[in-house]
């Protein structure tokens, strides 16, 4: 895989030329600035700048005095790629917070390894309802041990209004959910993107985790995209790059709250 030539794709069809990725969001390109406004609620977020030394501090001021006249917080989402150098440490001293990064990893779906199959006892099962997108917190809750309030209302509203762009799946123990993940695709480009994936901590290192990874490729596959993207915890790159995926840049949100 070419990944100068991927990164600058991704770029492209996934920021600069994205569209909304929530029912009742917006996206809006103001100069060199393509920003997602979120319905009430949602996540709103600069996904995208092409800026200089000149002009990075007047579009981050911009971008602050429009999302604080909405009373929306937002996130900057930067990659280390971006320009200018300093953009990180200009969020910064404009009042935005940085949480932690995570790799931009991508995978070719050709050049991916078979992830293997699920442990004895565990089976997959699609959600495809409220009560299983309920599992599918339930998991999420226990994986990361926080709550997952903010995240049932925009899973709901894919579940409602857009099935056709994302695929989400809960691998069971019995009755108990110890993992839940979702893929959404992007019609329009050659990108799915894998989130979520993290394991209970009861079940981990047992290759659920890969066996979901390897459960959405295909999905993907079969609808015709050609690549798949993870922003990747430092818990997942490993596993990742046994896979197949590599590491193409960092993203680090940074978060202002009005």
């Amino acid at each position: 895989m070419d990944t100068s030539r991927v990164l600058a794709l991704f770029d492209r069809q996934m920021r600069r030329d994205s569209v909304a990725d929530a029912p009742g969001a917006r996206i809006e390109r103001v100069g060199k600035v393509v920003r997602q406004v979120g319905a009430e609620g949602g996540w709103s977020a600069v996904v995208w700048s092409d800026l200089d030394q000149v002009t990075a501090r007047s579009a981050i001021a911009e971008q602050v005095r429009y999302f604080t006249e909405l009373g929306r917080e937002f996130e900057w989402k930067h990659y280390s790629h971006d320009r200018p150098e300093n953009l990180g440490e200009l969020l910064l001293a404009a009042g935005f917070e940085a949480e932690p990064d995570e790799a931009l990893m991508i995978a070719r779906i050709a050049d991916l390894s078979d992830g293997g199959g699920l442990p004895e006892g565990v089976r997959l099962h699609p959600v495809t309802t409220p009560a299983d997108v309920e599992l599918m917190l339930s998991a999420h809750e226990g994986a990361f041990e926080a709550t997952a309030d903010r995240l049932r209302p925009s899973l709901l509203a894919m579940l409602a209004e857009s099935p056709g762009t994302v695929s989400m799946v809960v691998a069971m123990a019995d009755d108990v959910p110890v993992c839940g993940a979702r893929m959404e695709l992007h019609p329009g480009t050659e990108f799915a993107s894998l989130w979520g994936g993290g394991t209970v901590p009861a079940w981990r290192g047992r290759g659920i985790y890969r066996a979901l990874v390897a459960h959405r490729v295909k999905v993907a596959a079969e609808g015709g995209y050609r690549y798949v993207q993870v922003d990747a915890s430092a818990d997942s790159r490993p596993i990742l790059r046994r896979l197949g995926f590599s590491a193409l840049s960092t993203t680090t949100p940074y978060v202002y709250k009005p």
